[in-house]
């Protein structure tokens, strides 16, 4: 799949410890765009309809078992057919040796080879996690990142409704900051969001009135950390008295963040309020409701009442007045 973004072969190298066998060039100057691998048994035979040159090039026990198996002239014609097509790197598992005139053919096309002692599916798998992370679809929103009792909870809200003097309540109650300010958000599937803080603002948090602070060097590496899964956003927004805010919380309300349908919860902040422990509060009952228990049926159901129970007028205007 085509993608936009590119990660350097350094970075693949220095993440997964890969044995350099050839490289024409610095691995910096190298990029990788595809998050698609492959194995190339089928060009190896001499079947090249639908190949992929920009994907990363796998061999394993069954190709290298094959390349082997031919005769020396017949094993060369076919290794430069790989070759030939330049990917942008092959790499070679379970710490096989080098079939003779390999490195010679990838050095004349200059197609860098990598090896690496692990299995071919474990490396592909591991790999693929790495590439469909790092060359995802991403945008950037404003807002506060933390991960609380395990849940990805991404905070937005006006500027100065309290995002990031909430965040460092979490901090101090355990929980850990991910990126304050400013979210870069991944697509890394087709379910999942992955939130990360741009590299020269992490783990940096704005204070109004004190300023900037470091929450790793404040509060220690245990408060901080890299990345982490949007499970739930939270909404902060100033109290409005005017608006009846959910009271049973019988319907979920989801936001879309690029295709995707995240879980809503709106919280309207006034003087008194515990931003930290609703906060708290919501990431748990996020969590039961992925489980498959919401409080509020089991209450109607204690109740006497159906699932699809929904206040009238009058309750509404009493609970709002309540």
């Amino acid at each position: 799949m085509a993608s936009k973004y590119s990660v350097s072969l350094q970075k693949i190298i220095s993440e997964h410890g890969y044995e350099t066998m050839y490289l024409p060039c610095d691995a910096s100057d190298i990029f990788i765009e595809s998050q698609e691998v492959n194995r190339p048994g089928l060009l190896l035979t001499d079947h090249d309809a639908h190949f992929d040159p920009a994907r990363v090039q796998f061999i394993g026990l069954s190709e290298m078992e094959y390349i082997k198996s031919l005769p020396k002239e017949k094993m060369l014609e076919r290794i430069e057919a790989l070759t030939s097509q330049k990917p942008p790197v092959i790499i070679i598992t379970r710490n096989f040796d080098v079939p003779d005139g390999f490195l010679q053919l990838a050095e004349k096309y200059r197609v860098p080879v990598l090896r690496t002692a692990e299995s071919t599916s474990s490396c592909m798998a591991t790999l693929i996690y790495f590439l469909g992370t790092q060359l995802a679809e991403r945008i950037t929103r404003h807002g506060v990142l933390v991960e609380v009792y395990g849940e990805g909870v991404l905070i937005v809200g006006d500027s100065g409704v309290g995002k990031s003097e909430t965040a460092v309540e979490l901090i101090k109650r355990g929980h850990r900051l991910i990126a304050d300010d400013a979210v870069e958000i991944r697509k890394a599937s087709a379910k999942t969001l992955v939130g990360s803080a741009p590299d020269n603002i992490r783990h940096f948090i704005e204070l109004r009135g004190i300023g900037i602070i470091n929450a790793r060097r404040l509060f220690g590496m245990g408060a901080v950390k890299l990345t982490e899964k949007i499970n739930m956003v939270v909404q902060l927004e100033p109290w409005d008295p005017d608006k009846v805010y959910d009271r049973m919380g019988l319907d979920n309300e989801y936001i879309d963040i690029m295709d995707i349908k995240v879980p809503l919860t709106v919280v309207p902040v006034k003087p008194g309020r515990n931003l930290a422990i609703i906060i708290e509060c919501a990431a748990m009952n996020n969590r039961q409701k992925k489980m498959g228990y919401n409080a509020a049926r089991e209450l109607l159901h204690h109740l006497g009442m159906d699932d699809d129970y929904q206040p009238n007028a009058q309750e509404i205007d009493i609970w709002q007045n309540y």
